[in-house]
Order: structure tokens, then sequence, then C-alpha cells
């Protein structure tokens, strides 16, 4: 498994299960049978697979930029530390 699919994978399945999580919550509250969209009236399946996905993809989003962050963060380490050591420094992806 390369590391692109492992960041992937970590990203991914723990925003799926919390964008599971949090649309049982919400529409605990909800009820999609009574949501219009201007004049549109989605059926109940429409909301629920739209909500999911926007909560999966911004969960996701969140995780991705964590991600990034950690690891723009670990670059002037890494390099200060191959200045020091006196050797290039490694590329890790």
């Amino acid at each position: 498994m390369t590391q692109r699919v492992l960041h992937a994978a970590q990203i991914l399945w723990p925003a799926f299960l919390f964008a599971a999580a949090l649309e049982l919550l919400v529409f605990a509250w909800v009820d999609p049978a009574q949501l219009m969209i201007g004049n549109w009236q989605p059926d109940a399946t429409t909301v629920y697979s739209i909500t999911f996905l926007v909560f999966w993809g911004m969960i996701s989003l969140a995780g991705a930029l964590s991600l990034w962050l950690m690891r723009m963060g670990s670059q002037p380490a890494q390099r200060a530390r191959a200045r020091r050591q006196g050797g290039a420094l490694s590329r890790h992806t």
C-alpha cells in the first residue's frame, strides 16, 4: 500500500463514519419529507443521500486540510535537521 493510498484511507474512512453519525443526529430532529428547496420538494432518499455526501465531503476536506498542514509544518524542521547533519532533504510522500 502506497503512502498516498494510506493517507486517503486514513482520511476517508473516519470521515465516512462521522458523516453517518452526523446524519443520524441531524435527521433525528429534521424530517426530510418536510424540506423544500425553492419549488422543489425532493423525496426523503434524495435528501438523505445528498446530505450524507455533503457531510462526508466536508469532513474529508477538513481531514485532508489537517494532513496538509501537518506535512507543511514538518518541512521546515526536516530542512533544519538536514542542514545540521550536512545531508540533503529527503522527500517523504
